[in-house]
């Protein structure tokens, strides 16, 4: 069970510290409007980001199902949707967590699993 809890808390960190890190670096606010190129950027590395947060919650789990990874993906997408609704500007990067990264936070887990 420790496992489990550590792979999900893993796995949600290395998706929010690679997030934190694109705006920081780029200097962009996330809730302003960007531009198309670094929306593009940003699905790119969103999604190579929650691929690993997928693999890392499975790699340090060990388990055989996907339960974790829909927790994962629920959680991503749940702190999306509560910024999305408490934050003002643009909200293109909350969608973007919740349509595109939650659901290849899951794929991330399903790879590892089939492996």
């Amino acid at each position: 069970m420790l496992r489990q809890i550590l792979g999900i808390i893993t796995g949600y960190a290395i998706f929010v510290v690679s997030s934190l890190a694109l705006f920081k670096i780029s200097g962009v606010d996330p809730h302003s409007d960007a531009s198309i190129a670094f929306m593009v950027l940003t699905v790119i590395y969103g999604v190579t980001f929650s691929f690993i947060s997928g693999l890392i919650t499975q790699l340090i789990a060990k388990i055989k199902t996907l339960k974790l990874n829909y927790i994962l993906a629920l959680i991503i997408a749940g702190f999306a949707a509560f910024s999305l609704i408490k934050s003002e500007g643009s909200h293109w990067t909350q969608l973007f967590a919740i349509i595109i990264f939650a659901p290849v936070s899951i794929l991330g887990g399903l790879i590892y699993t089939k492996r």
